[in-house]
């Protein structure tokens, strides 16, 4: 059964392939973004790895990446194919690799949809990741001395100024954590003694914050009080993207199948002026994916089936006869 059929006039096929090669470099531009944002994402990550609780997260990058590569690659023969079909003596010779070539963009368009998936579902992950991990950070903020540790108010520094954030949740968080070093406190002083009596665990807790937690913009002299205190950064969805960038990929490979499909009855008709008919799928979905994943099952089968067969042992020698 045809899926989506539909009619294409001559001036319907020019005008279809003048605007999926227009569509295909701009599906190029948003691959290489892609690849961008990935490389950007996996950068930010390493440079916070000493805040993070989990290093999972980092297969959203890292696929980002790869599907930002296949996308050049997959929208740059896509041009060159939209090219081509305005030639009905040039187009022919893609008739063998196209197949191949839906195949392999169908792959990384899917694998750009999970992306867009994981990109929503690893958000939970990311944020607790990054929740322990601060909470962790704020807790050895003050140990600048312990091997392992030395950077960590560095980092934890650069971090709220960075994002102009302040504390886990909030500044309270810093309420109840000794941020201060036990080498800048004076313990002969009485103030100094009562706080740290005062606390089971023996923790000098102030009700103040780092530096790193005022507002940079204000015109007078911070005084770590909460009106003066940075806010957390808003969002910036990193699935909203993606997922814009796989609507594209999607409408490329969909028109460039009517294209294919339309021109394929111009293929040795003398005038290629005709009006044709394209389709989506020649057959129904299940039959279409089953005709693209039997060969690759057989091959997986046959391999397997090679290396399950024993090597041949070479034959005894006949004893010489006298």
């Amino acid at each position: 059964m045809v899926v989506m059929k539909m009619k294409f006039p001559f001036q319907k096929r020019v005008k279809l392939a003048q605007g999926l090669w227009l569509l295909s470099w701009g599906a190029t531009v948003a691959g290489a973004l892609t690849f961008s944002l990935g490389c950007i994402l996996k950068t930010e990550l390493r440079r916070r790895a000493e805040v993070m609780d989990n290093s999972d997260i980092h297969i959203v990058p890292n696929t980002l990446m790869i599907v930002g590569v296949a996308s050049l690659g997959i929208n740059y023969f896509a041009s060159k194919i939209c090219q081509d079909a305005l030639d009905a003596g040039r187009f022919p010779r893609w008739k063998t690799f196209l197949k191949p070539y839906f195949a392999i963009s169908s792959f990384f368009t899917v694998l750009m949809l999970l992306a867009v998936i994981m990109s929503y579902v690893m958000k939970g992950s990311l944020e607790s990741s990054l929740k322990v991990g601060l909470r962790n950070g704020l807790r050895f903020y003050k140990d600048t001395d312990t091997p392992g540790r030395c950077f960590q108010k560095q980092n934890i520094d650069r971090l709220q100024m960075e994002f102009q954030c302040c504390g886990n949740s909030d500044f309270k968080d810093w309420f109840e954590v000794q941020w201060i070093s036990n080498r800048y406190l004076d313990f002969s002083s009485k103030e100094v003694k009562d706080r740290v009596k005062s606390n089971v665990d023996g923790r000098y807790l102030v009700d103040g914050v780092p530096f790193s937690c005022c507002n940079p913009s204000l015109p007078r002299p911070c005084i770590q009080s909460p009106a003066q205190l940075l806010h957390g950064p808003d969002e910036h969805p990193l699935g909203g993207g993606v997922l814009s960038v796989f609507l594209l990929q999607g409408s490329v490979l969909v028109s460039l199948r009517f294209l294919q499909t339309s021109m394929e009855a111009v293929a040795g008709n003398e005038n290629t002026e005709i009006e044709t008919e394209g389709y989506l799928l020649e057959k129904g979905v299940k039959e279409t994916i089953k005709e693209y994943t039997d060969p690759v099952l057989k091959f997986l089968l046959l391999k397997n089936q090679v290396r399950r067969i024993p090597p041949t042992l070479p034959p005894a020698d006949v004893p010489a006869t006298t």
